[in-house]
């Protein structure tokens, strides 16, 4: 479904409002002249940059001059506008704000939320008026007739002339349906045409231009969830090569895929685990098991708290300890991927899962 509506600019001011204006997500363009941040409350805030930026000067160059600590870049109020509404046990909160090629004078991003990804264009559009009229219009008719003395000696062409220009923001594609679980990460490839979408099992590769389809390039979901051993934390495109991508997983693995070698990327061509120095250490095996299974807790009733009395989460957490006593450690471990799908997901159905 394509976007069609037009949001203005806010004349005076924002009107903030604390419970939702907490920042979820900001971006630089790729020059750094513009800067959008992504609220709980769905908005879509922009900024621009007002210092001067000495375009046209060597990188090295800049590095090399001395500057003053105390000059910081400068950012005006540039637009804002309302990207997500709040749906059916899907929320409006902005997880992800990319920058795309801009065309001419115009800006252009993706915004998403847990399941609907957007595509908007910014850009300013002149406000026309017509002018030079036969009739004055502040002289009034009398009885819808014109009077002898207010009647033109000779007619004239009405001309459309343009004045101030507006600031808008329109939606142009809207990209949903396509994934299962709460959206982790969207990031644009360097052709300027395709950019991909990932959740906990799944990363999707979509056209700009077409909303209808995407392409699964990567699943890792099992015919057996309790055979799941991790899930898919962050994805991004390379920033030069459109052909390469890379995506991490819970196991602290970074997966480097070529979209020359396979449209299914299940085999990746090169592999990379994230060594860190507890990791070293030597630990007990239950013990950690259980302290993760504790905090996938934590976080799950910290999504969901808002909606289940202290009866609910009592039963809740002796579940837990249920799971904690009664599994093996192979079992925790997905165990353990589950929970933290369902928090990702809203944390519903927690009780069925486990």
């Amino acid at each position: 479904m394509d976007g069609g509506g037009d949001v203005a600019m806010t004349p005076a001011g924002l009107d903030w409002k604390f419970s939702v204006d907490v920042i979820s997500a900001i971006e630089f363009d790729k020059a750094g002249d513009h800067l959008a941040t992504g609220d709980r409350g769905g908005r879509v805030v922009l900024f621009e940059r007002t210092d001067q930026t000495n375009h046209g000067v060597h990188r090295r160059v800049l590095e090399g001059m001395d500057c003053s600590s105390s000059r910081h870049p400068e950012y005006r109020y540039k637009i804002e506008f309302q990207s997500n509404e709040p749906e059916l046990g899907n929320e409006e909160k902005i997880n992800k704000i990319k920058w795309c090629q801009t065309v001419n004078s115009s800006l252009f991003l993706l915004s998403t939320n847990d399941k609907t990804i957007k595509f908007w264009k910014v850009q300013e559009k002149k406000i026309k008026k017509i002018c030079n009229f036969n009739l004055d219009p502040s002289k009034q008719l009398r009885n819808g007739f014109i009077c002898s003395s207010n009647a033109p000696t000779s007619l004239r062409l009405p001309m459309v002339t343009s004045h101030d220009t507006s600031l808008l923001a329109r939606c142009r594609r809207t990209f949903a349906h396509a994934h299962d679980y709460h959206i982790n990460s969207i990031s644009n490839n360097s052709d300027g045409e395709t950019f991909i979408s990932a959740d906990g099992l799944r990363i999707n590769l979509w056209n700009l231009e077409i909303n209808s389809q995407s392409f699964n390039i990567v699943d890792m979901k099992h015919a057996n969830m309790e055979d799941l051993t991790e899930v898919i934390i962050s994805a991004d495109f390379h920033p030069s090569h459109c052909n390469m991508l890379a995506y991490s997983s819970s196991k602290g693995l970074i997966r480097l895929l070529d979209l020359r070698q396979s449209a299914l990327c299940d085999n990746h061509s090169k592999l990379t685990k994230i060594v860190r120095e507890n990791d070293l250490e030597p630990k007990e095996p239950d013990t950690e098991i259980c302290a993760n299974m504790l905090d996938a807790l934590n976080e799950c009733l910290e999504i969901c708290g808002q909606v289940l009395d202290e009866n609910q989460e009592r039963n809740i957490v002796d579940e837990i300890k249920q799971v904690i006593t009664r599994v093996k450690k192979h079992l925790l471990n997905n165990q353990l991927l589950l929970l933290r799908l369902i928090c990702a997901n809203g944390g519903c159905n927690l009780l069925g899962a486990v």
